[in-house]
């Protein structure tokens, strides 16, 4: 499967330190859903405005190569990761963390609409956790009857 960025992102942070660790952590911070050529058009946002959050599938592209490994072997990837929430000490499997050093490397951030420029084709989000340049490869609307899990 080949994928394309519809979108990239726009941020005050160029660099990956710095960012929230998790979106929503710092709500404040805004930046610009900007969108490629072929989807800046008003049809691919009608209806948006009607959502108060949306689901941001996007890539690590600030990540490098050489950083995702310590296996014994250099072909391979690590399949476990040492979180920061568990102190950096204990390791976990990659699939049961939400590390940046993923198998594909694609991230997911749910972001507050905070205006949608129709004109412009863009929106505007806050509490995200993407750096400047961070390709955008797919948006969803947050449901709260299916996305929401208060029992977590």
């Amino acid at each position: 499967m080949e994928i394309s960025p519809v979108a990239y992102f726009r941020s005050p942070i160029p660099e990956k330190f710095g960012l929230p660790r998790q979106s929503g952590l710092v709500p404040e911070l805004e930046g610009r859903i900007v969108f490629e050529p072929d989807f800046r058009s008003p049809d691919a946002l009608r209806g948006i405005e009607g959502f108060d959050y949306l689901w941001l599938i996007w890539e690590f592209n600030l990540n490098h190569p050489e950083q995702m490994t310590d296996h014994p072997r250099p072909d391979r990837r690590s399949l476990t990761v040492r979180p920061p929430r568990l102190g950096g000490n204990e390791r976990v499997g990659v699939f049961a963390s939400r590390s940046p050093f993923r198998p594909n490397g694609l991230g997911l951030s749910s972001v507050r609409v905070v205006s949608v420029d129709f004109e412009k084709c863009e929106i505007v989000v806050s509490g995200a956790d993407l750096a400047d340049g961070t390709p955008i490869y797919d948006i969803k609307p947050y449901v709260t009857y299916c996305d929401s899990h208060p029992e977590a």
